[in-house]
């Protein structure tokens, strides 16, 4: 049991090491852009005619990656040959770090009243 103690605590850190380092939005936002993933929703996120808005979605980081590799809708699939799961998880990680949009009441371009 001595012996196999310190291989378990390594265990961990193979995990770790294997998925990547932590995820990174900048580079989430290069690949972004990178992949074309706004020529359908948009620059930021915030959708259009060809693609949902997923600025503010409400899938975990696992639950994105498993509908950007099944997808059931119009959109192609990627594979990982395409783009890895880390470039994923900092595609994710972008658009988590992407500020919410303001209520159309809020934003004074579009008060009637003005």
């Amino acid at each position: 049991m001595k012996k196999l103690l310190p291989t378990l605590l390594l265990i961990p850190v193979a995990i770790f090491a294997q998925r990547g380092s932590a995820d990174n939005p900048e580079n989430g936002r290069k690949l972004f852009l990178k992949e074309n993933c706004y020529y359908c929703h948009g620059t930021v996120g915030q959708g259009s005619r060809d693609g949902a808005r997923i600025a503010a979605i409400n899938l975990t980081a696992d639950g994105m990656i498993r509908y950007v590799r099944k997808p059931t809708d119009a959109m192609p699939a990627y594979t990982e040959k395409v783009i890895s799961d880390q470039d994923l998880r900092d595609i994710y990680a972008y658009l988590k770090s992407l500020p919410t949009a303001k209520a159309p009441q809020d934003i004074p371009l579009l008060d009637p009243s003005r």
